[in-house]
């Protein structure tokens, strides 16, 4: 009988533990925190590395590849001095540049005319590797702001 007393004895306390561990995890979940990461207020929204169809290096091809930025935010931010950067350096700074709230801006690679909605690199070659690379946008004090990356990662992924 002592065997049985014992192993309801470890049971008790093993549930007690249980019990116990759960009390303590309950109220951080259930203090209503959002568990959803939440969105950055500048991000990269989309990226299309890839341009459609052949890659034939015209102006119209090269336009095809771009990177999109959104506010997420209701105020403007002023996107003068910011960079757009891929892996192998190729850097685009935003020059003059007033992102309205919750608005989206594509980023082009080859040559056009600015307006609110589309800006351009003004490249006469592509500038995303289609198969992995990493966009990068900073700030103007060279501070992170987001990435999106595809593909095997030259740096700190397979090769």
């Amino acid at each position: 009988m002592s065997k049985f007393i014992t192993a309801r004895r470890l049971t008790a306390a093993a549930l007690t533990v249980g019990a116990l561990t759960a009390a303590v995890a309950v109220p951080a979940s259930a203090a209503g925190h959002d568990h959803r990461a939440k969105r950055p207020s500048v991000e990269i929204s989309r990226v299309q590395y890839d341009s459609p169809g052949r890659d034939t290096r015209s102006n119209r091809s090269l336009n095809k590849e771009w990177v999109e930025i959104t506010n997420n935010t209701r105020r403007a931010v002023n996107l003068d001095g910011w960079t757009l950067k891929d892996e192998d350096g190729h850097t685009y700074t935003f020059r003059h540049y007033r992102l309205d709230g919750r608005a989206t801006v594509r980023v082009h690679t080859g040559q056009g005319r600015d307006t609110r909605s589309d800006v351009y690199q003004d490249r006469r070659n592509y500038v995303w590797d289609n198969r992995s690379d990493t966009a990068t946008l900073r700030n103007d004090h060279r501070r992170f702001v987001d990435s999106e990356s595809w593909g095997h990662h030259r740096h700190g992924g397979r090769h």
